[in-house]
């Protein structure tokens, strides 16, 4: 069996303002700071911290407690609407000028 990845397809991008739906975080929101397709997770600020121990170095003779902010399943957050104050699923429509665009099912209004 060979260890081949997928790509998954995730309609979140860098820079989306995200709600988490389940979870410890549940009902926070936060800014996307990056997107892995290929664990299907995107990272969060703010959202999923974790404290990792860090060995001493040359830099840090004592060694560190370094918070680290850790990617989440794309299937607990969901695109944050400013219409209707909630979280919504992304569709995609083609505008006038023939070019495909994002847009929030709850509202109808085109994402950025």
């Amino acid at each position: 069996m060979t260890n081949q990845t997928t790509i998954y397809k995730i309609r979140l991008q860098k820079g989306d303002m995200v709600v988490v739906r389940a979870g410890k975080y549940k009902g926070k929101t936060g800014k996307v700071t990056a997107v892995h397709p290929s664990l299907n997770k995107v990272t969060v600020e703010g959202i999923n911290i974790v404290k990792k121990h860090v060995k001493p170095t040359r830099q840090h003779p004592q060694g560190n407690i370094v918070e680290l902010t850790k990617p989440i399943d794309v299937s607990k957050v969901g695109l944050y609407d400013a219409t209707a104050k909630k979280a919504t699923r992304i569709g995609f429509k083609v505008d006038a000028k023939g070019k495909k665009v994002r847009i929030a099912k709850t509202s109808g209004k085109e994402i950025k």
